[in-house]
């Protein structure tokens, strides 16, 4: 029984044993990290001691703990420092030029003489540029009276073969210029009824208004500049525009007045509407706004541009910026003084090419030269076909050869 105890413990602890081997072989082999394997080696205890004590006890030292990625990141961000080239430093943008300062508008003359602009929107922005046009000219006022929704159309909204008999007495204006037609295709309002847009009697009545509205101007003597429309960006808006200045052109012409035509201005080569294009200087710009109706700054001083050539044809000397009104209280001083009895003798023009340098007083041209002595060869030949004898010994010397 005592053997069977025996041989039944070793079985128990030999099972033991091969579990533990087992699992100590499945166990992962880790190798300690750089720095601790560099401390000093500790011995350590075998298997048997572990299972079953004896032997000299050791105690594995706990391994420190090396905050190994924080100082990597550290390493990492030191080195992308080092390597990161230095920032330049923003160069300082090159100022812009500074614009010239806008000359100070001149004051103008009493008797200046007045631009008045009406019409619609597009004659607001006309007239205020061709002030700007005529500002350096102390004799020219350019006078704004514009109304941006009206029209020849809705004559019950602002009637303008009404108002503007009234505004010519008030300005008393040298010339009349007139922008509109934006505003007007729509619905027609007649006491013989309504007329819809586009339709030949729509048209018929529409040239009667324009004429009239011309008349109004022309039959008191003054010049009238009927500024055509502009293109457009759609192309319903612009193909009504061409048949609306041809309306223009027509009527305003049968009254004597100026159809000023706009149109190359604002379209390119082939006749579309363009945005940006050259402004009155010649240089890039942009002309339309957005919307493909307005204007503008730049195109609003192209358009006064074209209006400012024909209003400075008819101010003449008036549209000048150089203009000074002369009168006694400007004029220089001016002192008659006694002839001098001693005032030096008239001198005589004389020839700076005089050879003889004597002093001559007589005038140039005075007496004719005296005919000269001998006659050359060329006028005997000249004048009566004859030649100068030939020099002795010469081999056309005719004498000499009949003497001999």
């Amino acid at each position: 029984m005592k053997v069977l105890q025996v041989l039944g413990g070793r079985g128990i602890v030999s099972r033991f044993l091969a579990i533990v081997v087992t699992v100590a072989l499945a166990m992962p082999v880790v190798s300690a990290p750089a720095p601790v394997q560099a401390q000093e080696r500790v011995q350590r205890r075998n298997l048997l001691e572990m299972l079953f004590g004896g032997g000299r006890r050791y105690i594995d030292p706990e391994p420190s703990v090396i905050d190994v990625a924080p100082r990597r990141q550290r390493q990492r961000q030191q080195q992308r420092t080092r390597n990161r080239a230095p920032a330049r430093a923003a160069a300082p943008r090159p100022a812009a030029p500074a614009a010239p300062p806008k000359p100070e508008p001149v004051a103008k003359l009493d008797d200046a003489r007045r631009i008045l602009v009406v019409g619609d929107f597009l004659a607001g922005g006309l007239g205020d540029e061709l002030g700007t046009a005529f500002e350096q000219s102390p004799g020219v006022v350019v006078e704004e009276k514009s109304n941006g929704s009206s029209g020849l159309v809705r004559q019950d909204y602002y009637n303008w073969p009404v108002q503007l008999p009234a505004l010519m007495d008030e300005t008393k204006p040298a010339i009349v210029v007139v922008m509109i037609g934006a505003n007007d295709r729509q619905q027609m309002k007649t006491p013989a009824g309504s007329l819809e847009f586009p339709g030949d009697p729509w048209f018929k009545e529409y040239e009667k208004r324009v004429q009239g509205l011309a008349t109004l101007v022309t039959q008191r003597k003054i010049p009238l500049l009927w500024v055509g429309l502009p293109s457009f960006q759609s192309p319903s808006l612009m193909r009504d525009a061409v048949k609306l200045n041809g309306i223009y052109r027509t009527e305003v012409a049968k009254v004597g007045g100026e159809f000023v035509d706009i149109w190359d201005g604002f379209v390119d080569e082939e006749g579309k509407f363009i945005v940006t294009g050259s402004d009155m200087n010649g240089q890039q710009a942009r002309l339309r706004g957005s919307d493909g109706i307005n204007f503008t700054t730049a195109g609003k001083r192209k358009l006064a541009f074209y209006v400012e050539k024909f209003a400075r044809r008819h101010l003449g000397e008036m549209a000048s910026p150089e203009l000074v009104k002369l009168d006694d209280s400007n004029l220089p001083d001016l002192q008659a003084l006694p002839p001098s009895p001693t005032a030096a003798v008239p001198v005589q023009p004389i020839s700076l090419m005089d050879p003889d340098l004597d002093g001559g007083n007589e005038l140039l041209g005075a007496a004719p030269p005296p005919p000269p002595l001998v006659e050359s060869a060329r006028d005997m030949l000249v004048k009566r076909g004859e030649l100068p004898p030939a020099p002795k010994g010469r081999i056309d010397d005719y004498q000499r050869s009949s003497t001999q």
